[in-house]
């Protein structure tokens, strides 16, 4: 490995410490107050949240929007890569910020159809990525894997050592799934509540008249910042293991 290589590295090693901690008291407390917030979320604001959710999920799975002018990366080191993957988180997060504060100024009609547009972004990013550090999304095992690299970026303490697991050993899990069986057992359902719960407290302060916008975009900010994060490193434990293989 080069000087940049060890850098990633342990930043990696980190990142996976983070990813595999056990859901504390506080952790465990905030979950039981999320179930109570949602009993007074309406019931309009649950249905676009699970409307939306399901539609991108089938929309990654089946390739039919993201995949168009997106081609892997080919024959460039990492910390190239990583140049150009900062470069487009950051162009991410003020597209994110900007669709925040212009839903957000709206009330809860502009604040709903923040959901959606949000989740688009998150997607279209995370196809970027995955083509930025040489993986081609027309593979579906590929969009898989960034299905999970979005569950693990917004999902409870819980959930996320379980996705963890998952992508952790991604390349021996996917090798005897035929297509059809992994579409089959996409619980989209799981995904969305998991998604729901993780940003519901956010989101409906981002539909309050006059302060919704500055919550609108800090938030969305805040969560690409998340999702830059773990798509980073998802790819990072890809291609260290691919390295380590040559």
């Amino acid at each position: 490995m080069d000087v940049y290589e060890q850098k990633a590295y342990k930043e990696m090693l980190i990142w996976q410490i983070k990813m595999n901690k056990k859901p504390s008291f506080i952790n465990k407390s905030t979950k039981t107050f999320q179930n109570k917030i949602n009993h007074m979320i309406p019931e309009k604001v649950h249905q676009v949240i699970t409307i939306s959710t399901k539609h991108i999920v089938q929309v990654v799975l089946s390739g039919s929007e993201y995949t168009t002018t997106r081609f892997p990366l080919q024959d460039v080191c990492l910390e190239e890569r990583e140049k150009v993957a900062l470069l487009k988180l950051n162009r991410y997060k003020k597209i994110a910020a900007a669709e925040g504060a212009g839903t957000g100024a709206g009330g809860i009609l502009l604040g709903l159809a923040d959901f959606p547009l949000l989740l688009s972004i998150k997607m279209k990013f995370l196809f970027d990525i995955a083509s930025i550090y040489g993986f081609n999304v027309r593979d579906y095992r590929e969009r898989l894997y960034i299905l999970h690299l979005f569950q693990l970026a917004f999902s409870s303490r819980l959930k996320r050592r379980e996705v963890y697991k998952i992508i952790a050993n991604w390349e021996v899990r996917v090798l005897d799934y035929p297509e059809e069986r992994f579409l089959k057992q996409m619980d989209w359902r799981s995904f969305q509540l998991e998604y729901r719960d993780h940003i519901d407290l956010i989101k409906m302060m981002q539909m309050v008249p006059g302060f919704g916008a500055i919550v609108g975009s800090i938030a969305n900010y805040h969560f690409l910042d998340v999702l830059g994060e773990v798509a980073m490193n998802g790819y990072r434990l890809r291609w260290f293991e691919k390295n380590e293989e040559k």
